[in-house]
């Protein structure tokens, strides 16, 4: 499959199962890859599904199956109102390959700059090469590993589906730029 005919929206409220059909594909096939947990997105109420669409999502379309998905969640701190973080990046199997990851990465990312981000950060699985070289090819440093250990569950606690700690990479790119090759 390439990537011709996908569209990408920035969903609503009235397209969450699109959303939850997708998010819970790229937890169920890539559990490696993500901090959440599919059992824990899975026991989500449909108003809590609705919720998460407080903050932009936006999915890639084949027709009118979910395709790809990502999405953003900006700093509250007034001081950090600048930065926002790109979550839930997913594409397809299938769909790898088209251009389709960087299609949704520049949704996301026009979106940001509109909204007036001027720093975009993400965090990667330190066990995806392919994505950090993607991300990298795309503008964005490494700038810190992170391995956060936890026991409780909560937001502090990254770990993997099997239970071993979840590392991570953070990388950041200056949103100012963005369109351009990024300067830092």
């Amino acid at each position: 499959m390439d990537g011709s005919g996908t569209t990408i929206r920035h969903i609503q409220a009235d397209e969450v199962e699109a959303f939850r059909r997708i998010r819970l594909e790229a937890l169920r096939t890539e559990p490696s890859l993500f901090a959440s947990r599919y059992e824990d997105w899975e026991a989500l109420s449909l108003e809590e599904w609705r919720n998460r669409l407080n903050e932009p999502v936006f999915i890639a379309f084949q027709g009118d199956e979910p395709v790809g998905i990502t999405g953003l969640v900006r700093q509250r701190s007034s001081k950090m109102a600048h930065r926002a973080t790109i979550i839930m990046v997913y594409v397809r199997r299938s769909m790898r390959g088209t251009g389709l990851a960087g299609k949704l990465l520049s949704a996301v990312t026009d979106h940001a700059r509109d909204i007036g981000i001027l720093q975009l950060e993400l965090f990667v699985s330190a066990e995806n090469p392919a994505a950090i070289r993607f991300y990298q090819r795309e503008g964005f440093l490494r700038d810190r590993q992170d391995s956060r250990r936890g026991s409780g569950g909560g937001q502090g606690d990254r770990r993997r589906h099997d239970g071993s700690p979840f590392g991570r990479l953070g990388l950041t790119r200056m949103a100012q730029r963005i369109s351009a090759c990024a300067t830092y």
